[in-house]
């Protein structure tokens, strides 16, 4: 999936962002990316469900190191 952050600026001047196609901390990252080109700070946040989720990078490299573990023992 290609990550994305989509932003939203509302007709008061607040701005909303929400990141797509990314896993645990790794938004983080660019929202901090984010604050520093707006010049602005985070006033609220919430996690999403692919904050807790595990890319598909992630569980292949985890059954390649499972896999070759066993074949070392």
């Amino acid at each position: 999936m290609t990550k994305q952050i989509i932003v939203r600026v509302r007709k008061d001047g607040t701005i909303d962002a929400e990141t797509v196609g990314m896993h645990g901390a790794e938004c983080l990252d660019y929202f901090a990316a984010l604050e520093d080109l707006l010049d602005a700070e985070t006033s609220s946040s919430a996690y999403t469900a692919d904050y807790d989720a595990v890319s598909a990078e992630e569980q292949w490299a985890d059954v390649d190191h499972d896999h070759s573990h066993a074949e070392g023992s």
